[in-house]
C-alpha cells in the first residue's frame, strides 16, 4: 500500500471515529487526498475504509519524524469540526500507540 493512501486511510479512521463525519471533516479529508495527490480510485479506497489495518503497518514503517508528522495531523484531524469527542480521542491514541509514538 502506498504511504499517501495509508496516511488518508488513518485520518479517515479518526474523523470518523465518533460515528459521523461531518462537513468540515469531509473537508479536510478532501483536502489530505489533493494534499497527496490521490486519484479517484485511491479516494475512494479511503472512503471505503480498504485497508485500515494494512495502513497502520504500512506507516509504523516511517521514520520517527514522519510519524511524529502524522499524529500531529490525527490531532489535526480531531479538531476539523470544532469539538474533540472521547471516540476521536480514543482513535488518536490507539494510532499513536500503533504508531510506537505512546512513550514520547
Amino acid at each position: 500500500m502506498d504511504t499517501r493512501v495509508a496516511r488518508c486511510l488513518l485520518l479517515a479512521h479518526v474523523l470518523s471515529a465518533d460515528g459521523i463525519m461531518a462537513a468540515n471533516e469531509k473537508a479536510f479529508l478532501l483536502r489530505a487526498m489533493e494534499g497527496l495527490d490521490l486519484d479517484e480510485e485511491e479516494r475512494q479506497r479511503v472512503y471505503s475504509m480498504d485497508g485500515l489495518e494494512e495502513a497502520q503497518d504500512v506507516v509504523r514503517a516511517l521514520d520517527k519524524a514522519d510519524r511524529r508528522r502524522l499524529a500531529d495531523e490525527l490531532v489535526q484531524a480531531t479538531l476539523a469540526d470544532g469539538q474533540l469527542s472521547p471516540h476521536e480521542l480514543k482513535a488518536v491514541k490507539q494510532l499513536t500507540a500503533a504508531l510506537e509514538l505512546d512513550d514520547d
